[in-house]
């Protein structure tokens, strides 16, 4: 079988297992905010919830046009799940392009094996602006020591590991740090607004003390030139996810206005209600084009995959955000309750706009290259 094959057949089983296993639950965990520990260990076991990490690592070897598919597939399920793909891939994703031969044999091998990570960007300070971050990495001797505070970490509160970003001398560093070692405090979010599940937590690293081959290559880089790759995994894996949301947004409110009676005419006979029909359509198609261009430029190494991650992110974030919202607006009443998929995606969706880069930071990059190249 050509290579193609063999990753289209690894994509089809990993959809199988993830439809499986998540099935019509979505909506109880996400009330209960909180995901099966389980079902995230079975999960990354079987390497799906980083499914672009090489086979001899023990992934699945996705490209990413594939494994943005199966996040497309279980975005469409469950965002919260969803998260904790995009958290493990871009934990895997940093240690695969910055790590040692030996630190990618023992990490990758980890995050294919049951163990889950999530990426400690942000801090109470230092939300967009990256470089603002004051949790600082120094090295003692042959140990290395981690201090400061990471705000609404993705899966901290299930996380074996955590990659965290620091400064590093005149720039930053990124550390693979376990949850468990002496001086790490985690601190669950309450009550997010979406992804309730996800497991977003507060981290606090007082005085953490690692052998000095925790700290990945890149150490005393700019924090943006360290970053960047991370986030643009990152962005890939949420404009997929937002593609899932809202597949899962248009085949509600389809269902719905095909089946539901008003006047004595199908919903879906009002001019107004198919307009929504028509533009959730449009959104769905115009976000997984945009998607599938980005994964093309990662998948050949492309010098625009920068940018077209930005741009696929801005756009099916807020096509998501738009199109939840004309979902609840077809269902009604049906639609404006806590548990089912059009209420969780409205809230789910909004979260999108934020994460990975909000809107406005998006549009300031992309404004930026929109000048460099068409003035």
């Amino acid at each position: 079988m050509s290579e193609a094959t063999v990753r289209r057949s690894a994509r089809a089983e990993a959809e199988q297992l993830t439809g499986d296993l998540i099935g019509d639950r979505a909506d109880a965990w996400d009330r209960a905010g909180e995901l099966p520990l389980d079902l995230l260990r079975e999960l990354g076991a079987k390497g799906v919830l980083c499914a672009q990490v090489p086979a001899p690592y023990g992934g699945l070897g996705l490209s990413s046009a594939d494994n943005g598919e199966l996040t497309a597939h279980v975005g469409a399920l469950c965002s919260s799940v969803r998260s904790v793909m995009t958290s493990q891939g871009m934990a895997a994703w940093t240690v695969e392009r910055l790590g040692s031969d030996e630190q990618k044999a023992v990490h990758l091998a980890e995050l294919t094996s049951g163990k889950l990570a999530g990426v400690a960007f942000s801090e109470p300070g230092a939300g967009s602006d990256l470089g603002a971050m004051s949790t600082t990495i120094r090295t003692e001797g042959d140990s290395i020591v981690l201090d400061g505070r990471k705000a609404w970490i993705t899966v901290g509160a299930y996380a074996d590991l955590l990659v965290v970003f620091g400064r590093h001398g005149e720039g930053a560093g990124a550390v693979v740090v376990p949850t468990d070692a002496p001086g790490v405090r985690i601190e669950r979010v309450a009550d997010p607004m979406g992804c309730r599940a996800a497991g977003h937590a507060n981290v606090t690293l007082d005085g953490v003390r690692l052998p000095a081959d925790r700290l990945l290559g890149g150490a005393g880089l700019p924090v943006d030139w360290l970053v960047t790759s991370a986030l643009t995994f990152g962005r890939v894996s949420v404009a997929w996810g937002c593609v899932g949301i809202l597949r899962a947004c248009l085949r509600a409110a389809a269902q719905h206005a095909a089946g539901r009676e008003q006047f004595g005419v199908p919903l879906a006979d009002h001019q107004l209600v198919a307009r929504h029909l028509a533009e959730l359509h449009v959104a769905q198609e115009a976000s997984a084009r945009c998607c599938e261009q980005a994964s093309r430029c990662w998948d050949d190494n492309s010098p625009e995959l920068v940018t077209s991650a930005v741009t696929a992110k801005h756009l099916a974030a807020g096509h998501a955000a738009r199109g939840a919202a004309a979902a609840v607006q077809v269902l009604a009443s049906a639609g404006a309750r806590d548990g089912g998929p059009v209420a969780r995606a409205y809230r789910d969706a909004k979260l999108m706009e934020i994460i990975e880069g909000s809107n406005e930071i998006s549009q300031l990059l992309l404004g930026k290259h929109a000048l460099a190249v068409w003035s």
